[in-house]
């Protein structure tokens, strides 16, 4: 590994919802990490195997996917894709999250197949980076005779999320409940579906079943893509701390409502985003992004704080050392910029008028893995690597 120096940043975006920017122009990795963030005048000389000149774009932390459905490899069934992972790096997401391996073909739904699933979709995509990209894998769906024991072995063996409660047999708050508080016994992260049936075998889901249940994710409230009605978002705001996930394949109307009711109660550090892809809408490599304009541009969100929902609250949640630009954390970093014809002027300006940014350079964890998105717009300015 090696010592990596960004200079030259015209706008540094924290991922932080508290503070969203930073007045900083320079960030230093050592070893994959973030060693410091500040003014490169007072770095003094650091000896550096790259320099990465962002000639004044912008910088932010690699975005989070908080709700990808993948299965094994870079490969969905569901739309029958291959490179799906690896084409959302693209976007600038850096790490892709499971909310359940459901898609896979003959998808085992006793205990010992979907705790099986769970283990060896975990350490499969803890092994496989597909461009690069992390993906964390292995989102153990909940069918009944799961026991507390079964849990823990998970656990062990690396599995780190519960899939969306709703997907596979246990869908009633009575059965979902005790698996729940196991799953959080052992350190896991907890997503339960929420609002309309999505596919055969899914179920609705009200707002008092997911306070019933206790899930620290309240997946798709905007719909996954039936939404729940915006009484039932605001139920879920003032009657718990669950967090509440946007999603791209979701009800616009109510990306936007939920939104706008977030930040007037003053719950956005609780907004996270996700893809939920690949689904019926199809693969949506810039579906992340595609969220952080719909909110920016339609909504009193600042682009900034969009972006802190993409990074900083998702590994909040999901307890990962990424999603901020901050010391001691993993330098998953992505560099952008207006993109050409823009009326914005930089990356959030033109995010805030609705219009994709241009991605120039993704690094993760200290290491450029896109040099110029093939799916972006192209940057009005580009990064330039050099030693």
């Amino acid at each position: 590994m090696s010592t990596v120096l960004l200079k030259n940043i015209g706008t540094l975006v924290s991922g932080d919802i508290t503070e969203p920017l930073l007045a900083a122009d320079a960030i230093l990795i050592d070893e994959g990490r973030i060693v410091r963030v500040g003014r490169l005048a007072e770095f003094g000389a650091p000896v550096c195997d790259m320099v990465i000149d962002c000639n004044g774009t912008t910088v932010t932390p690699g975005l989070i996917d908080s709700h990808c459905h993948t299965i094994f490899g870079d490969y969905t069934s569901r739309q029958n894709q291959v490179g799906f992972l690896e084409s959302e790096l693209h976007g600038g997401v850096t790490t892709m999250i499971s909310a359940g391996e459901v898609h896979l073909p003959g998808r085992p739904k006793d205990p010992a197949g979907t705790k099986a699933l769970a283990i060896l979709a975990a350490k499969s995509f803890n092994n496989f980076r597909p461009g690069g990209a992390k993906v964390l894998g292995g989102a153990v769906i909940l069918e009944k005779g799961l026991t507390r024991d079964d849990f823990a072995e998970m656990a062990r063996e690396g599995v780190r999320t519960v899939g969306e409660i709703g997907l596979g047999s246990v869908k009633d708050p009575q059965d979902a409940a005790p698996m729940v508080g196991w799953a959080k016994e052992f350190g896991m992260t907890v997503m339960m579906h929420t609002g309309g049936t999505s596919i055969p075998g899914s179920s609705t889901v009200t707002a008092e079943m997911v306070q019933a249940t206790g899930p620290d994710i309240a997946s798709h409230v905007n719909g996954g893509p039936t939404a729940v009605s915006l009484e039932e978002v605001e139920k879920l705001i003032e009657q718990s701390d669950i967090a509440l996930e946007l999603v791209h394949c979701g009800n616009p109307r109510m990306t936007s409502e939920a939104a706008r009711l977030s930040f007037e109660k003053g719950a956005l550090e609780r907004l996270i985003i996700g893809n939920d892809a690949p689904s019926g809408t199809g693969v949506v490599p810039l579906g992340i992004l595609r969220v952080i304009c719909h909110l920016a541009s339609l909504t009193p969100i600042s682009a900034a704080q969009a972006i802190a929902m993409a990074t900083g609250n998702t590994a909040r949640v999901h307890k990962l050392a990424t999603g901020r630009v901050a010391p001691g954390l993993w330098a998953d970093l992505v560099v952008m910029d207006a993109p050409l014809g823009s009326v914005g002027g930089d990356a959030l300006a033109a995010i805030t008028a609705g219009d994709l940014p241009g991605v120039s350079l993704v690094l993760v964890e200290g290491r450029v893995v896109v040099n110029k998105s093939r799916n972006t717009p192209p940057a009005t300015r580009m990064a330039v690597v050099g030693k």
